[in-house]
């Protein structure tokens, strides 16, 4: 049996609101292993981890590394005793270049003089061993999405980590890339290394990890060997009923009439390739490619947030180009954000708040110049249920949520407006299989009644679920458009996301 890297006794974390998010869990962690932890939004995995990594400290419990007990205060304590975290929202600063950041506040020096050498020699030895190549004198913010996860990596790895906690790893990576971070997280076990991987994504679970503990509601379900699940049991172990969630959606027939017409659009200042599409009826289109290649700034154009260049967009017989946020809402537009955080929610504000944002500003809901809050609360609270959003109240702060259930906030608002188009970012990016098959069947209700959707995604099995059309994206352009969605697999989606393959669209 391997010996123990990390045991967590008892751990129990109570906010200071009374929220307990980690009720008398004990986690053990095998030397060499890579370990998933799974479970719904709100069931205490990143805030077990965040107590492991110390950037949250827990109400009761032990903590023991490689036996022996320790008390971890910070980050700072973390990395001392080897342990070492890499966010799903990396922590990079882009003026900077992969050395600089790497080594930033842990320079060598000699004398007060940087030792540029010996830190170049250290970041190579690590570079080669494991396989994690980036150019080292290059800024960080000419990056791609998978080169940046690497200096995280690499930063962890500098500092002597011998355990490293991934927060959703390949979130944002296309299918070769997260083929290449399973290469090189294996190399890493290999090498003794020990990894704790926080995910919703089932067949990451199946084809990386050896163990996996699930959590429930804030409680440990079990540690089980991989092996000996299928992933309809852990699916089911996670939220406690069964899913039916990832298989192809059925064929439907698309209606031929045009409800958003894009045309002659400019989106880049220094490029003159105009982005061209069109959405029927009942259409779901995804748009898809690695981050940064132009499908954000066509979404931002659309929904107002940044102004035209050039083009003209109809929704319908309707004119939207240069027309303000609140008017494209107001003629049938709603939108899920991929920033949830900053134009998503309002942190400051409650659940219900949020939930009801929308509503509050329509006239039809106002009675001699006030809202009517008791049926807003009844909605309000339907869809706290509906899309189980896991909550004290319906008046907590809305900042207080993990961020999947704040994810259900934006989801719930604005699939329940009933839009005649719904623009949706990663829709499901962060939420549990069980929200998931919700959000699945909310979209799948919409387009049976004629609501256009405009997906974006990077996750296969959501374009599955989901999309009749695929655009795919890269420097700028629509390079690739796929209209069967049988003919083509994640690996071949992703060289076209990577510009690796290309192809003429029909005209």
């Amino acid at each position: 049996m391997m010996p123990l890297a990390i045991k967590m006794e008892n751990i129990c974390k109570v906010y200071d609101n009374g929220y307990l998010a980690n009720d008398d869990i004990t986690f053990e962690l095998k030397k060499g292993e890579i370990h998933a932890i799974a479970g719904e939004n709100g069931a205490g995995k990143s805030t077990l981890m965040k107590i492991l990594y110390g950037a949250e400290t827990p109400t009761s419990g032990k903590i023991f590394v490689s036996g022996e007990e320790v008390k971890i205060l910070s980050p700072a304590h973390s990395i001392k005793e080897g342990i070492g975290m890499v966010f799903q929202h990396f922590m990079l600063v882009d003026e900077m270049t992969v050395i600089e950041n790497i080594f930033l506040g842990v320079e060598q020096t000699k004398l007060n003089v940087l030792l540029k050498k010996d830190m170049e020699k250290k970041l190579q030895q690590l570079s080669e061993q494991f396989n994690i190549r980036v150019p080292f004198h290059e800024l960080c913010g000419n990056l791609s999405v998978s080169q940046k996860q690497k200096v995280e990596i690499l930063k962890v790895l500098s500092k002597s980590a011998r355990v490293l906690i991934f927060d959703e790893p390949t979130a944002v990576l296309t299918a070769p890339e997260s083929d290449e971070l399973f290469a090189q997280l294996r190399l890493l076990r290999d090498a003794g290394h020990t990894i704790v991987i926080i995910t919703h994504k089932l067949d990451e679970i199946k084809q990386l990890c050896d163990r996996v503990t699930i959590l429930r509601q804030g409680k440990s379900v079990g540690t089980y060997d991989v092996k000996q699940l299928t992933v309809e049991e852990i699916s089911r172990l996670m939220v406690g009923f069964e899913i039916n969630l990832f298989g192809q959606k059925k064929a439907e027939k698309v209606s031929d009439k045009t409800l958003l017409n894009v045309s002659e659009l400019l989106i880049d200042p220094a490029k003159d390739v105009p982005i061209n599409f069109t959405v029927n009826a009942g259409e779901i289109v995804c748009f898809t490619g690695v981050e940064g290649s132009g499908q954000d700034k066509v979404i931002e154009i659309i929904t107002g947030i940044q102004p035209y260049l050039g083009g003209e967009i109809f929704l319908g017989e309707k004119r939207i180009t240069n027309l303000s946020v609140k008017e494209i809402r107001a003629s049938g537009v709603s939108y899920i954000p991929a920033n949830r955080m900053e134009l998503g929610v309002n942190l400051e504000t409650s659940v219900f708040e949020n939930l009801s944002a929308l509503k509050i500003g329509n006239t039809s809901k106002k009675q001699i110049g006030f809202y009517n809050k008791r049926q807003l609360t009844k909605e309000a609270l339907i869809e706290r249920e509906q899309y189980r959003i896991k909550t004290s109240a319906i008046n907590q702060q809305i900042e207080l949520l993990s961020g999947g259930n704040i994810q259900k906030v934006v989801a719930a608002r604005e699939i329940e407006t009933k839009p005649k188009l719904l623009i949706a970012e990663h829709p499901t990016r962060g939420v549990d299989v069980g929200t998931m098959e919700l959000i699945f069947a909310k979209m799948r209700a919409l387009k049976k009644a004629g609501t256009s959707i405009l997906l974006v995604s990077t996750d296969w099995n959501e374009m599955l679920a989901l999309a009749d059309r695929i655009l795919i994206f890269y420097n700028g352009e629509i390079t690739a458009e796929i209209n069967d969605l049988t003919a083509i697999d994640e690996y071949e989606l992703g060289y076209y996301m990577l510009g690796v393959k290309k192809m003429e669209r029909p005209q």
